[in-house]
């Protein structure tokens, strides 16, 4: 089987980790030149094409991957003004990594089979190392016959890869699910490791405790580097990002009526960092925010 063209909208931390394994397996890649984009020199030098516009990389492309913040650039990049779907070929697959709003991306899907084209959903979870390995989890929305076809792109640059259900939007409805659990408890050892400090245990030694207890798992590897030697880059992840994916899901269960009142405590956390300047701070710096509160 050929191997599709590839555009790719979004070379940021996570997006330059998809291209660059894309690029090194055979995929002919092009993507679009943003002043957002990380450096894309090793993807040139890999054989990679660099778009001006979206026009340029829709008419070039067979499968479009969007790596973008979340809904609003997603409705921008494909609906808006000069946007992917006025140009879009007939039968691109339009793959959606981005974390957004799954009302949206019912919406959009939609928008895309009325263009022509079809659409899934494949948010990412783990972090931007991950994304360099080819060790991305994808979590999918796509009708099974679909899903079949996308699998070997898709493992192109991610490890897991797991089938959320067969309708737009799945995908990201698990993401929000998973990015609350773990972003919440990111944000809940970051208050424990706050009290810990005002109370006079040494970070060590919580950490320790937490890692031979129930208080164990992903959040506390990528927040403990932080807290035992202000390291924040195991979890390159800004609270300003954080405070969107907790709107997006508080959002998702408002809709749902599903209750929500941690997630509501959560929220109100980050909106105050977020309100204080502090967005562009990696998550783990939570902790050195909550411990300077008085």
């Amino acid at each position: 089987m050929s191997k599709q063209s590839v555009g790719l909208v979004g070379v940021g931390l996570m997006g330059h980790g998809i291209a660059l394994n894309l690029t090194r397996k055979g995929w002919p890649l092009g993507y679009l030149d943003h002043p957002g984009n990380q450096p894309t020199d090793d993807l040139d030098a890999l054989g990679a094409t660099r778009h001006a516009d979206r026009t340029s990389l829709a008419r070039a492309s067979e499968v479009i991957i969007l790596c973008v913040t979340g809904t609003p650039q997603v409705e921008d990049v494909l609906l808006g003004e000069g946007g992917l779907l006025a140009t879009l070929r007939k039968g691109t697959v339009v793959v959606d990594c981005s974390t957004a709003i799954p009302a949206s991306t019912k919406r959009v899907a939609a928008a895309v089979g009325e263009a022509g084209g079809r659409f899934i959903d494949a948010p990412m979870t783990r972090t931007p190392k991950e994304a360099a390995e080819g060790r991305l989890n994808l979590l999918v929305g796509a009708e099974p016959e679909l899903f079949a076809a996308m699998r070997p792109l898709l493992s192109a640059f991610a490890e897991n890869i797991f089938h959320a259900g067969p309708e737009a939007g799945a995908g990201h409805t698990l993401k929000l699910l998973h990015n609350y659990v773990s972003l919440g408890t990111v944000t809940l050892i970051a208050e424990a490791a706050s009290c810990a400090g005002k109370a006079g245990i040494a970070p060590d030694v919580l950490v320790e405790v937490l890692r031979k207890g129930g208080g164990y798992g992903a959040a506390l590897d990528r927040l403990s580097p932080f807290l035992l030697a202000g390291d924040s880059s195991p979890m390159r992840f800004s609270i300003a990002n954080a405070h969107k994916d907790l709107g997006y899901y508080v959002a998702m269960a408002e809709t749902l009526g599903a209750e929500r009142a941690v997630a509501d405590g959560v929220l109100a956390d980050l909106d105050a960092l977020v309100e204080a300047g502090h967005g562009a701070d990696h998550l783990p710096l939570l902790a050195r925010h909550f411990a300077a509160r008085t």
